[in-house]
């Protein structure tokens, strides 16, 4: 999706659509429109943010198993044994 458009919107065709949505609203809805965006746009943080806690835990957890699996494979160092002759 392509939102380079939106660089482009300059101060009048702001104000116009925002007058639009007034008038398509109405001046009474536009706080009421405004307060269900702002409770929308927090639980959407929530959210994103609970999901990744969730997802770094399971990578954590994943790294942690690899990481003991290495540690068992890895052998001891092998001494060679000197002998005095």
């Amino acid at each position: 999706m392509n939102l380079a458009f939106i660089q482009n919107i300059g101060p009048t065709q702001l104000l116009l659509v925002l007058i639009i949505i007034l008038v398509l609203f109405g001046g009474k809805k536009l706080p009421d429109l405004a307060r269900s965006l702002g409770r929308s746009l927090g639980e959407f943080k929530k959210g994103k943010e609970e999901g990744e806690k969730i997802a770094n835990s399971e990578v954590k957890e994943i790294v942690d198993s690899i990481n003991a699996d290495d540690v068992a494979k890895v052998e001891a160092p092998k001494t060679e044994e000197k002998t005095d002759a």
